[in-house]
Order: structure tokens, then sequence, then C-alpha cells
């Protein structure tokens, strides 16, 4: 069956024939999939006002409990002045809280305040069920081999990004 990329490689091979798109088979897909489950997060967002990447934040704190907004940028691949943008807001929502460390008192420890875990807790699950039905067509064993093959990809390109 054929798709969007199928006929980008198509047209692409008719206007320049020498060029190799036999990668576009796989990243283009990977990054139209990205796009669609994006698309999918943020409608689930927009009811709670809030964005992907300040939900990714507050999955961040849900997982490790406390982190410092040094932690926080290292982890989301963000600049310390878009985590501490994203920082206010979210602690203007009431969702997280922010004080100083009982040990360097210029160490700051984010955490979840209990409204940002009731809603994690309210949100994530419905989006792994989205997440969960994207790959609803796949075999268990396809499942594995694809997450498998993309771990491969990804630490190949995180390798070049380092």
């Amino acid at each position: 069956m054929s798709d969007l990329i199928d006929r980008a490689q198509r047209q692409w091979g008719e206007m320049w024939p020498e060029l190799d798109t036999s990668a576009m088979a796989v990243t283009g897909r990977v990054l139209r999939l990205a796009s669609l489950i994006r698309r999918g997060l943020d409608e689930l967002l927009a009811g709670y006002d809030l964005n992907r990447a300040e939900f990714e934040l507050l999955c961040a704190l849900r997982r490790s409990g406390v982190l410092n907004p040094g932690q926080i940028s290292r982890e989301m691949l963000a600049s310390g002045a878009a985590i501490t943008k994203r920082l206010d807001r979210l602690a203007r929502l009431g969702l997280v809280s922010r004080t100083a460390s009982e040990r360097d008192r210029r160490v700051i420890q984010v955490r979840l305040t209990d409204h940002g875990v009731a809603l994690i807790d309210q949100l994530l699950p419905r989006q792994m069920e989205a997440e969960k039905a994207v790959l609803a067509n796949l075999s268990r064993n396809e499942h594995d081999q694809l997450a498998g093959l993309l771990s491969t990809v990804l630490r190949t390109v995180s390798g070049f990004t380092a």
C-alpha cells in the first residue's frame, strides 16, 4: 500500500534519478508519525492549558521525584531560560513547587505539588493508551523489533549530536 512517503520518493526519483532517497523511507515516516502523535498529545493537553514541553517536564518530575533546574535542562535538552519560563508558569498553575536545598541554599529543588501529581496521574495513562493504539496493528514481536531498531538509530543520532 502506497503512502505519502512512497509518492515523494517516486517523484524525487523521476525528477532527480541519481539522488538516493532510500533513507526517506524510514526518516520520513518517523517524522510523520511523530507529528501525528504530537498532534494527538497537543489535543489532549489543550483541555488542561498545558503544552507538550510542560507535560514532559511534569512527567520528568513524576518519574524522578525531585530535580534541580540544571537536571531538568539536561534531561529535556532545553536551555536554562526555557526551563525557568516553564517552571514559572507551572508554579503559577500550582503544579510545581520550588524550594532551596537544605544542604546548599543556592540549589533549588523542584517537585510536583499534590495537584501536579494528580494531573500527571490522570493524563499519563490516557497518553499511554493513545500511543498503544498507534502500535495496535503490530504483533508483540514486531513491536519489540521496531523498538530495538529505533533505539539503535537513536543511539547513532545521539552520538552525532553529543
